[in-house]
């Protein structure tokens, strides 16, 4: 007890450590992945740990040697129960498109490494736990209201349920953390004790032990959930404290917790919750004498204290939110957590559950429609985010933030500061999709497209991460759904200034993108010559129409900074001996491949004349078309090959006159 004192006076260390094991956790991260498996492992005997119903898909975490989660359309199986397993065990995917969703990274910061396909399933041993029969209970009975998802955070403070859609508005709306950072629960249940306790005149001491082991059965009721976690052991220690009488300041409790679960899961470094929860709390305890509790001065704090992590994990802020943050925090407060739980016990307020929530999704959806003081921000490295708030303490201590003000509008601006060219072919499965970032103008090669996946919100996420908000360009280089299928998503969803098509006659696709683009007043224009790029130029060399979509393909000729670039769209061999007749193009140093590696395209004489350093296939994995072709990878012999089914996004960086490669592989 006299340690936990004496660590708890060195504030100031404290948080130099917190902060020191935050950096650290990032890097390591990298390098925490051993695992007990092999991986050739087939059978397991195993306990269900966790059992989740959405969208008519049943998601379970198993417990082996470590966890492991598997996928069931039907789960007969409780939580608790003894099973075994016959299934192959596959690693998760990794993020093939830069500073987009790690599902790989999100399972190792919940302690998974690998992802079990099941083949067979038996039951071993039902379950006997009455703690786990009450789990199964809460959660069966919570799947069977239509916003599940609320009653999850609110009850369980497990967020996993949520529809992407509805937690991307709430982060465009800055509202992100009011669903992150699981601190109610903790709030409420304390809360509750105390009073009962009052009420009932028990002793302190029976009370400090009954409340910790409540406690401790709620944390292993909600698997952890880290902003459960974190308000769950603040208030054990803090109970602690108090009934031995030891003076304490509780945001020093905030960053000890903090610093121990970083050092036992460092992924939690990646997690929203922690971040949120941990940064906003801290930092408030530390400005108490600013707030005195004051409601509107707190709810800016939270919002400013909130600004850098908002802006590594979403790229914008809307600096709306500070005046959502007023309205929301509130109504989520005082009406929608406290009905939660009512509508959990009497289910027959649900009707009035479920008008709430229509109508705060409702107006959320709106809200986050509107552009107004929404600026885009260059994902920042974890240098940046220890700068913003030092400049935030700096700004506090002084009570001037013109400092942060001058940060926050160089961040803004730092594309028009970094000079730099990045070239990036996306992983769009079979497709094409290629950006174009000239310093502060970005262009955009093709959406890629494909019926089983929606790439337009990674696409947009991507372009985000460089610190810019609008595609400058979309060019099109022909109407079949693989090169254009994403366009309408892109257009109704990002900022788009122009589109331009090829030459020939517009298919059905093409006329649908542009209806949108009349009523959306979107200029577009079709078989041009040239495009200017601040300084640069791109050439469309392919201006004859043909009888066929794949040999009208735009083809794209651009130089920058000394590097050449040709992309070849679907052109096959028949545009090839119209370009070499027709333009004197050699030693290429990137070529985009035409038509994916197919062998209509890529002739052994129109490779030779290019010459190129480096070739590029965009093609999905397992293609039914068998992309790309045995003789085409022999004619790109010469060259060095990436192909995104295996590399995932290629990315060419050239900067001070330098190229740099990057792979974004699976």
């Amino acid at each position: 007890m006299q340690v936990l004192k004496k660590v708890l006076q060195f504030k100031y260390l404290l948080l130099i450590i917190f902060l020191l094991v935050m950096i650290i956790s990032y890097y390591r991260i990298s390098f925490n992945n051993k695992s007990s498996y092999i991986g050739s492992e087939l059978d397991f005997e195993l306990k269900i740990i966790d059992i989740k119903h959405k969208e008519d898909k049943y998601t379970i975490t198993f417990e082996g040697q470590e966890k492991l989660i598997g996928y069931q359309d039907n789960f007969p199986y409780n939580v608790g129960d003894i099973v075994k397993v016959h299934g192959n065990l596959i690693k998760p995917k990794n993020n093939t498109i830069p500073n987009t969703f790690n599902y790989q990274r999100y399972l190792q910061s919940r302690g998974i490494l690998w992802e079990l396909k099941i083949s067979d399933i038996k039951l071993i041993k039902g379950n006997n736990s009455i703690l786990n029969r009450i789990k199964s209970y809460v959660y069966n009975r919570i799947n069977n209201y239509k916003y599940s998802e609320y009653l999850y955070v609110f009850l369980l403070g497990d967020t996993s349920y949520f529809n992407d859609d509805i937690r991307d508005k709430y982060q465009i709306c800055g509202l992100a953390y009011l669903i992150s950072m699981g601190s109610f629960q903790v709030i409420a249940i304390t809360k509750l004790l105390e009073y009962i306790e009052r009420k009932m005149k028990i002793n302190k001491r029976v009370i400090l032990i009954i409340n910790i082991l409540i406690i401790t059965i709620y944390i292993l009721f909600v698997n952890k959930s880290v902003g459960i976690l974190r308000g769950s052991i603040c208030y054990i220690i803090s109970s602690i404290l108090k009934y031995y009488k030891i003076k304490y300041k509780y945001q020093n409790i905030i960053i000890l917790v903090g610093i121990i679960l970083l050092l036992l899961n460092p992924y939690y470094i990646i997690n929203t919750g922690f971040l949120y929860s941990f940064t906003i709390s801290i930092m408030l305890s530390y400005t108490r004498k600013i707030t005195k509790d004051h409601y509107f001065i707190m709810s800016l704090l939270a919002f400013v204290f909130s600004l850098p992590i908002t802006i590594y994990l979403n790229y914008e802020v809307n600096f709306l939110s500070f005046i959502y943050g007023l309205l929301f925090i509130p109504i989520f407060h005082l009406i929608v957590y406290p009905l939660s739980i009512v509508v959990f016990v009497f289910s027959f307020l649900s009707p009035v559950y479920y008008f709430i929530i229509s109508f705060l999704e409702y107006i959320i959806n709106n809200i986050s429609k509107l552009n107004i003081l929404v600026f885009v921000f260059r994902k920042p490295s974890m240098l940046i985010i220890v700068l913003y708030y030092l400049v935030i303490i700096l700004s506090l201590h002084k009570k001037n933030y013109i400092l942060l003000v001058l940060f926050l509008i160089i961040h803004i601006n730092i594309n028009y500061i970094i000079k730099e060219n990045i070239i990036t072919f996306l992983d769009v499965g079979q497709g094409d999709g290629i950006v174009i970032k000239n310093n502060s103008h970005l262009f955009l090669i093709d959406t890629g497209g494909s019926i089983y996946s929606n790439y337009s919100d990674n696409i947009i996420k991507y372009i985000k991460s460089l610190g810019i908000g609008k595609i400058e360009t979309l060019i099109l280089s022909h109407g079949d759904y693989d090169h254009m299928g994403e366009a309408i998503n892109l257009v109704n969803n990002f900022k788009v200034e122009k589109v331009i098509f090829n030459c020939g006659e517009y298919n059905d696709l093409e006329k649908e993108l542009i209806k949108v683009l009349n009523n959306k007043k979107i200029k577009y224009y079709s078989c041009i010559k040239e495009l200017g790029v601040d300084n640069n130029k791109l050439y469309f060399l392919q201006t004859k129409e043909y009888d066929n979509e794949n040999d009208n393909s735009n083809v794209i000729f651009t130089e920058i900074d000394g590097y050449k670039f040709m992309f070849m769209g679907d052109a096959g061999v028949t545009t090839e001996k119209e370009i070499m007749n027709k333009y004197n193009l050699f030693d290429i140093d990137v070529l985009k491949v035409g038509h994916h590696g197919s062998k209509t395209s890529s002739s052994e004489e129109f490779i030779n004349e290019m010459n190129q350093k480096y070739s590029v296939i965009s093609v999905g994995k397992n293609n039914r078309y068998g992309h790309p072709n045995k003789e085409v990878l022999n004619n790109l012999n010469n060259s060095k090959i990436y192909r995104t089914d295996e590399d995932g996004s290629i990315i060419f960086k050239i900067k001070n006159d330098k190229l740099n490669i990057e792979t974004c592989s699976p």
